[in-house]
């Protein structure tokens, strides 16, 4: 097999060293990279390897060129550095060297390009008398393996440890991945910390709790269930929009793309994708109040005067509102005309209640609107949601109450009757009193009276005929109107 083969998916490699070779394994796949030392690589394509990964006869003309396919193909489909990967399976071989051997002076590893073999070399000095294994060796056991060592000279010894290669090979698989996840945390926050605000579309991969996680094609990104909206529910496989709100950078896994569908900004985008108008900048969004999957409220102001803002988010027969209603999963929509006048701005967002008295506290931040009885419920809506999210909106406190009716007791409206009756040319405050307690209270009564019953309540008698006349009087002034309001003639 030669360096041109591509690696099958999944490309999670790990080193397996055995007596005869060292293979290169890709887990779900039946194929397996022999040979370390292909011949078929190029000079050129060698200066990206270690040296670690010849021996000195074959550093001139032979490399791994499958090991270089792998990492090209991890450099193409991730992004990812082939010589950060390089370096990771040097770093990780060398440390795996430390942890056998100790901390052995110029410490090097290298692979034995025909059998696989994994071999650990220090360099040590050459002493009389050791005062460090590490890093001192004796005349007389370097002249067994150098004979021309002398003292004060550096000669490299093997201090290979006994199953090195198992222990060696499982450290650059762990490094790799290691590096790997890294990496691809690196470039998420490299290609992320510029996207914050935007909206990305991403499928349904795993739950962990309640916390989704999306593939986003290189990335994957997490919902948490904060962000989350209450109504909806996922599936797997399903594909979903959300917006990028942050790049975390504290998580102990490394950067982390945080999406959301709870957040207003998400709605906010949404109209500039539909709405061309505040895209450009002709409408501005002046401010936005929302329950994720409940309602929404949303003030829109227009810089040109020609312009309806309300009208222009709307759409022609309500399409570009529909859009976003429907990717808010049917959330309702409130599309409010912004107004520098705070008690104007309010009566637009309690709209289409009907208010009697809009009471403005500078100084608190508090608004008190009184309605009619039958506006309240309409004003406050349901479980107070319409009056707290217009207090969310325009960032005053608003109390909405019930305009009180002043209700009258018995004794007062007997007054207050009586007093009407007094008012009357030709009445005078006793015969109106006495008619009012016998149960006449207005004029359409007393014109449904006959004269003989009229002329029995006492306190009347005689009068009777002459207190008709008066209510009759009185009753044709009022329905005729006066000549002064009349049309000439």
């Amino acid at each position: 097999m030669d360096g041109s083969v591509s690696p099958p998916e999944s490309p999670q490699a790990w080193f397996l060293p055995n007596k005869s070779n060292l293979t290169l394994l890709l887990p779900r796949s039946n194929v397996v990279f022999n040979n370390l030392t292909s011949p078929s690589a190029t000079r050129q394509s060698r200066r990206h390897m270690p040296a670690f990964l010849f021996s000195e006869k074959q550093k001139g003309s032979r490399m791994n060129a499958d090991l270089l396919a792998i990492l090209e193909y991890w450099e193409r489909e991730k992004g990812i550095s082939k010589d950060i990967l390089l370096q990771a399976v040097e770093e990780a071989l060398i440390s795996a060297a430390k942890k056998a051997v100790g901390p052995a002076r110029n410490l090097r590893v290298q692979i034995d390009p025909k059998n696989g073999n994994i071999r650990a070399f220090a360099t040590l000095i050459v002493v009389e008398k050791m005062e460090s294994k590490h890093d001192h060796i004796s005349l007389l056991e370097a002249k067994r393996h150098h004979p021309g060592a002398a003292l004060g000279d550096e000669v490299e010894m093997e201090v290979t440890p006994e199953n090195f290669g198992r222990i060696a090979s499982q450290n650059a698989k762990q490094a790799l991945l290691q590096h790997l996840r890294k990496a691809e945390k690196q470039l998420i926050y490299s290609e992320f910390k510029d996207r914050t605000g935007d909206i990305v579309s991403g499928i349904v991969r795993r739950f962990e709790r309640s916390d989704v996680y999306l593939d986003l094609g290189k990335f994957e990104a997490l919902l948490p269930n904060r962000e989350r909206v209450p109504t909806e529910e996922y599936q797997v496989g399903e594909r979903v929009r959300c917006y990028v709100k942050a790049v975390d950078t504290g998580s102990a896994h490394g950067p982390e793309i945080i999406l959301s569908r709870a957040d207003p900004n998400f709605v906010i985008k949404l109209f500039k994708l539909e709405v061309s108008e505040i895209n450009d900048g002709t409408i501005e969004v002046k401010a936005i109040a929302r329950e994720p999957g409940y309602r929404t409220k949303l003030a829109v102001y227009s810089r040109d005067e020609k312009v309806d803002p309300v009208g222009a988010c709307v759409g022609l027969r309500g399409q570009r509102v529909k859009n976003i209603v429907r990717e808010l999963n049917n959330e309702k929509v409130d599309i409010i005309p912004w107004d520098p006048d705070i008690g104007n701005f309010v009566a637009n967002a309690l709209n289409p209640a009907k208010l009697q008295s809009i009471n403005v506290d500078e100084e608190r931040r508090r608004l008190n609107v009184v309605v009619d009885g039958e506006q309240l419920s309409l004003a406050i809506g349901k479980r107070g949601q319409n009056a707290r999210l217009t207090s969310k909106l325009c960032g005053w406190h608003v109390d909405i109450e019930a305009r009180e009716e002043k209700t009258l007791g018995f004794e007062e409206k007997v007054a207050q009757a009586v007093a009407a009756f007094a008012n009357i040319e030709g009445i005078t405050e006793e015969q109106a009193t006495a008619l009012v307690n016998s149960g006449f209270h207005t004029l359409e009564d007393m014109l449904q009276v006959d004269l003989e019953d009229l002329s029995e309540i006492p306190g009347v008698g005689e009068a009777a005929i002459s207190i008709l006349e008066a209510v009759k009087t009185e009753t044709q002034r009022r329905t005729t109107p006066s000549e002064e309001n009349e049309e000439p003639s």
